[in-house]
C-alpha cells in the first residue's frame, strides 16, 4: 500500500490544501476591504465525519457516560459546539462588507490550524519511516 493511500495522511493532505486555499480567499477579502460593493467570502470546511470522506469515516462516535451517580450528568442536548450566530456582515455606505478585524482573526486561526496539520503530517511520516527502518 503506498503511503499516499493511508487514510490519515490523505485526510491531513486534504486539510492542508483546504487551509492553503482558504488563506488565498481570506487574503483576497482583506485586499478588497476598500472596494465598493465587495462581499467577503469564505470556504466551507471539509467534513471528515461519519457522512463525509476521510480518516474518520469508519469510526463510530463516543457517547458520554456516567460511571458513578456522584458524577455530573451530561447536558441534554448532545455533544456539539455552537456556531457563530452572527448572520450577515455590517455593510459600509460604499456597500463593502469586509470587517478587517474578523478577517485577521480568521487568518490567524487558519495559520495555526495549518501549522498543526503540517506538524501532524510530518510526525506521521516520521513514525512510518521509523517503523520501516529508514531513519
Amino acid at each position: 500500500m503506498p503511503i499516499n493511500d493511508l487514510p490519515v495522511l490523505s485526510a491531513l493532505r486534504t486539510k492542508m490544501q483546504w487551509h492553503q486555499e482558504r488563506q488565498r480567499v481570506l487574503a483576497e477579502n482583506i485586499s478588497n476591504s476598500d472596494t465598493p460593493n465587495f462581499k467577503p467570502r469564505d470556504l466551507v470546511e471539509p467534513k471528515f465525519g461519519r457522512n463525509g470522506a476521510g480518516a474518520a469515516a469508519g469510526m463510530g462516535s463516543l457517547a458520554m457516560m456516567r460511571t458513578s451517580a456522584a458524577h455530573i450528568a451530561p447536558s441534554g442536548g448532545g455533544g456539539g459546539f455552537a456556531q457563530n450566530a452572527k448572520a450577515g456582515y455590517e455593510t459600509r455606505p460604499a456597500g463593502n462588507a469586509v470587517n478587517l478585524e474578523d478577517e485577521m482573526l480568521k487568518v490567524s486561526a487558519n495559520q495555526m490550524d495549518y501549522a498543526a496539520a503540517t506538524s501532524l503530517y510530518s510526525r506521521g511520516l516520521g513514525l512510518l519511516k521509523t517503523a520501516i527502518g529508514k531513519r
